[in-house]
């Protein structure tokens, strides 16, 4: 019996993800929500106090996954950590639509700021900042939260957005500027021209 009812609960955070994800949050209302998990309302309520409570379930699942994915992207070498939560967050936001959903929630399941997607981005700004000892830690952490934002939200019109290929590319572009390591210098590792007396 347990195991049916944790089932259905599942059932309803899954229906809800989908379709938020696929389309906007507006779209999980109580109708929706029922027929897309194919349980009564009354199941529903049994489970949830109300579908913003089911919403904030899904935020919450996908805040913890996301949790995850910025942990295991910064336990590597730090300069390369801004590189793979990029391209893990692309890969969780193209399959996962717990994922996807969630980024579009506050804590309590409403599409009012602060979402998921500003803590996310605050977080790995606060991160990059806690582990880069460049003079410059603030300017590679605004520029990893300003490339992290655009492929989230360039996705949601364009998934080829999150395959990594972009990602892959940009990151390419930008790595000299995580890997280098004198402060003195500039930031792209080539020193300015001298100027001419």
């Amino acid at each position: 019996m347990q195991a049916r009812s944790e089932q259905t609960r599942q059932a309803l955070v899954r229906a809800t993800a989908e379709l938020i994800a696929d389309g906007r949050p507006s779209d999980a209302g109580l109708v929706n929500i029922c027929r897309r998990a194919g349980v009564s309302r009354g199941a529903l309520y049994h489970h949830f106090s109300s579908t913003a409570a089911l919403a904030a379930a899904v935020y919450e699942q996908a805040r913890h996954r996301l949790e995850t994915l910025t942990e295991e992207a910064f336990a590597g070498p730090l300069q390369n950590a801004p590189e793979r939560f990029t391209l893990a967050l692309g890969e969780a936001m193209r399959t996962e639509k717990v994922v996807r959903a969630g980024m579009q929630l506050a804590a309590d399941g409403s599409a009012d700021p602060p979402r998921l997607r500003d803590e996310v981005l605050a977080a790995v700004r606060e991160r990059m900042v806690a582990t880069q000892a460049e003079d410059w830690a603030e300017d590679l952490a605004d520029l990893t939260v300003v490339l992290v934002a655009g492929i989230e939200t360039l996705g949601r019109t364009d998934p080829a957005w999150w395959t990594g290929k972009a990602s892959h590319r940009l990151w390419e572009l930008l790595r000299p500027l995580f890997d280098h390591n004198d402060p003195g210098q500039c930031p792209v590792g080539t020193a300015p021209p001298a100027p001419k007396t």
